[in-house]
């Protein structure tokens, strides 16, 4: 059984920067990938980021670009979102998703999924 733990959320002023991790834990295989998603009230849960967890490539949905920096530490089975400038948008809910064998954009690419942890920016 693998467990997917996020932390690091909470209330935020728009501008402002925000770390959170996603500890793994529980069954140990090599992740081929792990991601971060977001669903916002009423809406539909988005992809964020995502990283192989060997080579550390990184792909961004357009939003994140420029502002999130994903990262991983593979020794500690843990995964990073660096937020920064935030703006009331990203409020939602993030996700931290893991993939025994996909590197994609898509939530159906993933295995494991982490409860969330709230990110609230105000205005």
């Amino acid at each position: 059984q693998v467990q997917l733990v996020e932390s690091g959320g909470g209330l935020v002023q728009a501008g402002a920067s925000l770390r959170l991790s996603c500890a793994a834990s529980g069954r140990t295989f090599t992740y081929y990938a792990m991601a971060w998603f977001r669903q916002a009230p009423g809406k539909e849960r988005e992809f964020v980021a995502t990283i192989k967890w060997t080579g550390g490539d990184t792909y961004y949905a357009d939003p994140a670009k420029g502002r999130f920096t994903i990262s991983r530490d593979n020794a500690k089975n843990t995964l990073y979102l660096q937020m920064s400038s935030l703006e009331p948008e990203d409020t939602a809910v993030y996700y931290c998703a893991a993939s025994r064998s996909s590197y994609t954009s898509r939530a159906e690419g993933y295995n494991y999924w982490g409860r969330g942890t709230q990110v609230t920016v105000s205005s």
